[in-house]
């Protein structure tokens, strides 16, 4: 996996990054337009159209991020509207993708972890990098994601957290803060509560679960373009999620779930009694393969070609990751995230 290592201004952040992940930024452009035309019958120019649309809220609002998704263009030889539309993928398919994720965390004492398994289509693995930034006075970043998009899963120099639930629910409002950078805000955060507020304020712009954990324990935030619901912790510390809200949305028309986003749930609830937590246990939890291949550790099934395509734990005390790349029984890396001290 390409490691691109990134400091300065929100553009000089963006330009390096789109300057070494050139190539599979490129790769995934062709991906999304491939899948936009597949899944619903969206051209490109639309899908440019419909990430404009966004603009007038980032450029009063966000003015950072915007900075750094031109950056990215200009280093990648490519339009803004492509790395925005990449960045704002969620809200282009109207919420209607649903990448079958299970997520977790859990506060227990001293310690605090945060884990998913990501799985989504195959052939988008080859475009993920590591992405570490080292930013002005804001925490310096260690994440997971897909070349060009600028919030995904990973870590802070604070300690906080991200992890995210895809939901399929129809839906998007242009005046709050699309998916991705809703996880972006997370990871520029200086603690839980900070990034909770921050989201609360800003609301989500399209349908998911963000699971944010700093050192003091985790909050689930169900976002749809209505609302953002609040999921506390379990008497154990404990919040699991998969891919279908758990709270009520009222006014938010929820699509059939993956067929297994339910039994993935009561699975984890399962697995997590009479375990100790810890990086070693949890990662025993999202290797479970019960129900498979559309277990909490999926595998390619029939003419389907969603699998797990990486594994994450977090320990927020660190703060550090281990992380597979494949599905987590049959490693094809490994590498351990350390966001650089602040």
């Amino acid at each position: 996996m390409r490691e691109v290592n990134c400091e300065g201004t929100p553009y000089e952040i963006g330009l390096r990054h789109g300057c070494e992940a050139k190539s599979e930024i490129n790769r995934g452009l062709e991906f999304y337009q491939q899948l936009f035309h597949d899944w619903n019958k969206l051209s490109w120019d639309v899908a440019f159209d419909t990430a404009m649309r966004f603009m007038p809220l980032l450029d009063k609002d966000w003015p950072q991020y915007v900075d750094e998704i031109r950056g990215i263009a200009t280093g990648a030889e490519v339009s803004l509207a492509s790395i925005l539309a990449l960045n704002v993928r969620t809200e282009i398919a109207f919420g209607m993708w649903s990448d079958g994720c299970t997520a977790l965390s859990w506060k227990d004492g001293k310690s605090s972890f945060l884990a998913q398994n990501w799985d989504w289509e195959q052939r988008q693995k080859e475009n993920l990098i590591r992405l570490r930034i080292k930013q002005q006075n804001k925490p310096n970043i260690d994440m997971i994601t897909e070349a060009g998009i600028i919030g995904k899963i990973g870590l802070n120099s604070a300690g906080v957290g991200v992890c995210l639930n895809a939901i399929k629910a129809k839906g998007i409002d242009f005046s709050k803060l699309p998916c991705h950078l809703a996880l972006r805000k997370c990871l520029d955060s200086s603690s839980r509560a900070e990034a909770v507020d921050a989201l609360q304020r800003a609301g989500v712009a399209s349908s998911s679960h963000i699971l944010v954990a700093d050192a003091d324990g985790a909050t689930g935030l169900e976002c749809s373009f209505k609302d953002v619901v609040l999921l506390p912790m379990s008497e154990a510390g404990l919040i699991t999620h998969t891919n279908h809200y758990i709270q009520e949305h009222v006014g938010v028309e929820e699509e059939a779930p993956f067929k297994d986003t339910k039994q993935r749930l009561i699975r984890a609830d399962e697995l997590v009694k009479g375990l100790k937590p810890s990086v070693e246990s949890i990662g025993t939890v999202l290797k479970d393969e019960d129900d498979f291949p559309v277990s909490i550790n999926r595998h390619q099934e029939d003419d389907s070609t969603i699998a797990t395509v990486f594994s994450i734990v977090m320990d927020l005390s660190g703060p550090m990751a281990d992380v597979c790349i494949g599905r987590p029984t049959a490693p094809e890396e490994t590498l351990q995230l350390r966001p650089l001290v602040a």
